[in-house]
């Protein structure tokens, strides 16, 4: 089992190797003056990636985030999201990152995503994001808590930030897409924001 050094007794690690998630969670934790050290799955290289076996976001988050805090015997973070349809009754949902057939082809699911919705009108293409974010103890407490972020899908993509399915979903109330919104803007409505920041209490509860 691998652990912390001495000098982080309240690190907390967050189940992905994605730079960006991680900076987002650490600002989330400093805005609510939790003190706790974040670190990414990529400072323990040697724990393998959990495969998301779960059928729903909630099931791959706690799996993620209980086989790290396992491995390491720390508190660990994890999420999963995806963009699910109305008319398609939640779909892609978990596969939303896999809807062409190759994991993170994201060109390829929007292009799959938007042939299928082809004869769908404005009115009936309602959509959200959806996140689960789950925090797991070495001992087997966990939350799960979720976020969403409801909008509408345009018929072509528009804007360059973001990724997946953010040149298409455009947020209620919003004249924009997700791809078109600043980092900063994005990230203050976002489904995975809202979770990261719903799973505070639970924080501040479990770990002090």
């Amino acid at each position: 089992m691998t652990t912390p050094p001495p000098s982080s007794p309240s690190r907390l690690i967050l189940a992905t190797r994605n730079a960006g998630k991680v900076t987002e969670l650490r600002a989330i934790l400093s805005a609510a003056g939790l003190p706790h050290e974040l670190v990414g799955a990529d400072a323990y290289p040697e724990i393998p990636d959990v495969k998301e076996t779960g059928v729903t976001f909630a099931e791959n988050a706690l799996l993620k985030a209980h086989a790290l805090a396992q491995a390491t015997g720390l508190p660990a973070v994890a999420d999963d999201s995806g963009l699910c349809v109305d008319v398609l009754n939640g779909a892609p949902g978990i596969f939303s990152a896999r809807w062409a057939g190759a994991h993170g082809d994201d060109a390829a699911n929007l292009a799959l995503l938007l042939a299928q919705l082809g004869d769908i009108e404005a009115p009936h293409r309602g959509a959200h994001f959806f996140c689960a974010a789950a925090l797991a103890l070495p001992d087997g407490t966990e939350r799960v808590v979720e976020g969403r972020l409801l909008g509408t899908l345009r018929h072509t993509p528009s804007g360059t930030g973001g990724f997946g399915y953010d040149p298409i979903l455009e947020p209620l109330g919003e004249s924009r897409t997700c791809a078109e919104l600043t980092p900063s803007e994005k990230n203050a409505i976002s489904h995975r924001g809202q979770a990261f920041r719903a799973l505070i209490p639970a924080v501040r509860e479990l770990l002090g």
